[in-house]
């Protein structure tokens, strides 16, 4: 931007006018910049898209975004906060790591929100798990920015064709008859997809789940590791001899997004995953199976206890951050009923960030486009992580077990049953290196 002419004589004479006409100029030029770090599913790529309106409504505040896949986010935010890098302003975590983080004094607590912000209408459970509910530190640590459970998707003409009628409640061993029954690989339809993908949040996510239906529990009360016990292996030898025979080609590398991809592509029969993937399923523009989906709680084994979980992906801020008030003023505008009811006059409003707030699901026009908003609704308010299993156990949690160590546990159990995926070790031999490693990362924390 140039200054106006100005002729030698009158130079001197710049105005406080002139000066105020410059003053927007100098605002844009010092606005803060915060570093926003996020996963790469879709409803944070609309979150990004939606820049343009979060810098319009607050100018002096710049995004920078970092995008990542899951597993590799999640290493990225757990260095750089136990460290205190402070590459990031806005953390994108979940509800394994906000308790973990906030216990030890990594995240900034969120004690000073502004009244319209309505605390009260995040959805409880969701709210608890990112808050620390005991002890002198009691607080909310970070805004969740949607919230899920578990649940099954299903092509209904495919289960048509096959005269298949699905059941209130769905089991492992209906989904495998049903599985046989629609996989149709010469075709590019695959009876059943599920994660393959090694990860503790990737694949053990829904096989954490089918363990718990089937019995099992990652740890006793004494808190003596379960890998090898007979409801593991039920579990994991189900799970493999299935995918083998009816999921597609390469399983180990598909993950939420990839499955996602692939259902709405039309190339599964079946698919059970977060209920966070039904607005992007719903959404013609985006699934070529919206006209044609079904949906079913989480199948179940020999329990319903802990067969769908709860999760929710949260913004927090660091204490590391050096611009927390701008990090809170984002967080806030992103997890806010102005940004839901931004996202549904944009993107539609099947595709609102979904499990957070009470009044979504109380919104006429969420409920008219989202004939999935109840079901959802009653899993993530029944998904109870204090009563996950069967047989009783020392730890919180669903398909996770919050506790420092379960990240790596998790992710080295992942990769074994992984290999088993693949057809590089048996079951047997998964689970037995499992239930080694875990038993040496647990005795050498202490427990």
């Amino acid at each position: 931007m140039r200054l106006p002419h100005i002729t030698k004589p009158r130079r001197h004479l710049l105005t406080l006018a002139s000066v105020a006409a410059i003053a927007p100029l100098s605002a844009q030029v010092s606005a803060e910049t915060i570093t926003v770090a996020t996963v790469n599913n879709a409803d944070m790529v609309v979150m990004q898209s939606l820049t343009s309106e979060f810098e319009k409504a607050h100018p002096d505040i710049t995004l920078d975004w970092v995008v990542l896949e899951e597993n590799v986010l999640r290493q990225r935010l757990t260095t750089d906060v136990a460290t205190q890098g402070g590459q990031f302003d806005v953390m994108t975590i979940g509800t394994y790591e906000v308790p973990i983080w906030a216990k030890h004094g990594w995240l900034t607590k969120l004690d000073n929100l502004p009244d319209d912000y309505q605390v009260d209408d995040l959805i409880k459970p969701v709210r608890d798990g990112l808050s620390l509910t005991e002890g002198e530190n009691q607080g909310l640590y970070a805004l969740p920015f949607y919230g899920e459970s578990s649940m099954l998707y299903y092509r209904k003409d495919l289960f048509e064709k096959a005269g298949i009628e699905m059941p209130e409640q769905p089991t492992w061993t209906q989904v495998n008859d049903w599985a046989a029954k629609l996989n149709s690989a010469d075709e590019g339809v695959y009876g059943i997809c599920l994660r393959g993908k090694p990860g503790w949040g990737e694949n053990m996510a829904v096989l954490g789940t089918m363990v718990n239906s089937f019995g099992g529990r990652w740890f006793n009360e004494e808190w003596e590791p379960q890998l090898d016990s007979p409801a593991w292996s039920e579990a994991i030898n189900f799970y493999v001899d299935m995918m083998g025979k009816y999921g597609p080609p390469g399983a180990t590398s598909n993950g939420f997004n990839e499955n996602l991809a692939l259902f709405s592509s039309g190339k599964c029969g079946m698919w059970v995953d977060a209920t966070s993937a039904a607005g992007k399923l719903y959404n013609p523009k985006e699934s070529s199976v919206a006209d044609k989906l079904g949906f079913a709680p989480a199948p179940i084994a020999k329990t319903e206890k802990g067969s769908h979980w709860l999760w929710s992906w949260a913004l927090a801020i660091p204490e590391s951050s050096k611009s927390k008030d701008a990090a809170q003023t984002f967080i806030t505008w992103a997890t806010s009923q102005e940004y839901v009811n931004l996202v549904g006059e944009r993107e539609g409003w099947a595709s609102i960030p979904p499990g957070t707030r009470v009044s979504t699901y109380e919104n006429q026009s969420y409920k008219d486009a989202a004939p999935f908003a109840g079901f959802v609704m009653d899993a993530i308010t029944s998904a109870d992580p204090t009563d996950p299993t069967l047989e009783p156990v020392p730890y919180v949690g669903v398909q996770m077990v919050t506790i420092p160590e379960f990240q790596s546990i998790g992710t080295q159990v992942g990769q074994m049953i992984a290999a088993a995926l693949a057809g590089q070790m048996s079951v047997e031999q998964a689970l037995s290196s499992a239930q080694r490693s875990t038993e040496r990362t647990m005795r050498q924390s202490g427990y």
